[in-house]
């Protein structure tokens, strides 16, 4: 059979061409630490690689969310720490204002005490979050959640859940609203402080005002210690949220290096053997160039 000049050529050069192709591809290949530089190296490898990702993309995001929780239910704790501190020294204030030693004067000095004690109170309810957020205004974050009035203090916020999304199957609520914590049910501990102050204000002149400041004083007590029962319970249920956080934190990193070391098995270079491939294609390129120079040199007249 008589093969043309041309076809020589041709041949010769297409199958150069093929070796530098496999040689580019291998450099790329060692140069990123991919097997897979391109979804047509491996399709189907490709395809689960981008679902890999996505799910792991989707795991971080939880990651962030489960971190912002705890900065909001972390400052949440913080902040009822200090309200209940506020609460137990009321109540031991309340406790000595009992004493029938007392003169008038002496329980208006214990007013005065109060009085200080429910603007600071008030200020705790109406503390902001790291990120400039109302802790208990609800939806209303950017409003002042409670106003101080002549008989307490009004709520202005609402009592709508901040949710998020910790985990797949969970959404978690990190916001407490103020009327659950100051004001629940019929038990508004602003209103009992502001009675109290009213109380402490008003002469003991009589058996009747006496009698009056003996109820009056007893009933505040116990309002006192439902309010304090009511943030520790509250307190105790943001505890058990951040232990929540705390399994799921230690569930995604174990998913997040499942995925990296499935990633990795997919996509991963084997440099030992990509180096080998590397090696073997330059000296088949050599060769084949070596080859190509020889054949092309031929003439007839070497053979005359």
């Amino acid at each position: 059979m008589r093969i043309s000049t041309n076809t020589i050529y041709q041949a010769g050069i297409s199958k150069i061409g093929s070796l530098q192709s496999e040689q580019a591809k291998l450099q790329q290949q060692i140069s990123t630490g991919k097997r897979i530089t391109s979804p047509s190296d491996d399709p189907v490898a490709a395809a689960r690689v981008l679902e890999l990702s996505y799910q792991q993309g989707v795991n971080s995001k939880f990651a962030d969310n489960r971190q912002t929780a705890q900065i909001k239910l972390n400052t949440l704790e913080s902040n009822l720490t200090s309200v209940t501190n506020l609460l137990v020294s009321t109540q031991s204030t309340l406790v000595g204002a009992g004493n029938g030693v007392y003169s008038n004067q002496e329980r208006a000095f214990i007013a005065s005490e109060l009085q200080g004690s429910l603007d600071a109170l008030i200020g705790l309810s109406n503390t902001k979050d790291a990120y400039g957020n109302y802790l208990y205004a609800g939806f209303q974050s950017d409003t002042t959640p409670f106003v101080a009035t002549a008989t307490g203090a009004n709520f202005m916020g609402d009592s709508n859940q901040q949710l998020l999304q910790v985990d797949a199957q969970r959404q978690m609520a990190v916001n407490v609203t103020g009327d659950t914590v100051f004001q629940a049910g019929s038990n508004d501990i602003f209103a009992t402080m502001r009675d109290l102050i009213t109380l402490l204000n008003t002469p003991i002149t009589d058996a009747t005002t006496q009698a009056a400041f003996t109820s009056g004083l007893a009933t505040a007590i116990g309002g006192v210690q439902t309010t304090v029962d009511n943030v520790l319970t509250v307190r105790a249920n943001i505890g058990s949220k951040l232990n929540e956080l705390d399994s799921l934190d230690t569930s995604g990193t174990d998913r997040d290096l499942q995925y990296s070391k499935s990633l990795s098995d997919l996509q991963d270079l084997d440099y030992a053997s990509a180096l080998s491939d590397l090696a073997k294609q330059q000296t088949v390129m050599e060769a084949a160039q070596k080859s190509f120079v020889a054949i092309t040199g031929l003439s007839l007249f070497d053979f005359i």
